[in-house]
């Protein structure tokens, strides 16, 4: 086998199919079941004395949202669930998850 010394080496050990990371900074919009960019409200409110986090406003299917989910607590650093189409996240985490949301190629309003 012969010594890798660039970039372009390895990249020839890779199969041609292996596409490069997109480099534009805006995501695609992820659609909805009508075909239109999904349009994720983000509000807080409080709730037996604690604030909670909801987004709303989600047309994918469970295991999607699911994973979401899980994405989303960690980037926050909390506790979370799906409820009803719903993701609430405990605490107040509008901005880390407008941010994030954005990022992946949601419409959020908040």
């Amino acid at each position: 086998m012969a010594k890798l010394t660039s970039l372009a080496d390895l990249q020839a050990l890779l199969p041609e199919d292996f596409a490069e990371p997109a480099t534009n900074d805006k995501p695609a919009s992820k659609l909805g079941y009508d075909g239109k960019a999904q349009q994720i409200r983000i509000t807080s409110e409080k709730r037996a004395n604690k604030t909670v986090t909801l987004l709303r406003g989600f047309q994918s299917n469970p295991k999607e949202l699911e994973a979401l989910t899980g994405t989303l607590k960690k980037q926050c650093g909390t506790g979370g669930r799906v409820l009803d189409n719903e993701i609430e996240l405990q605490g107040d985490h509008r901005t880390k998850a407008s941010s994030f949301l954005a990022k992946q190629g949601f419409s959020v309003k908040q």
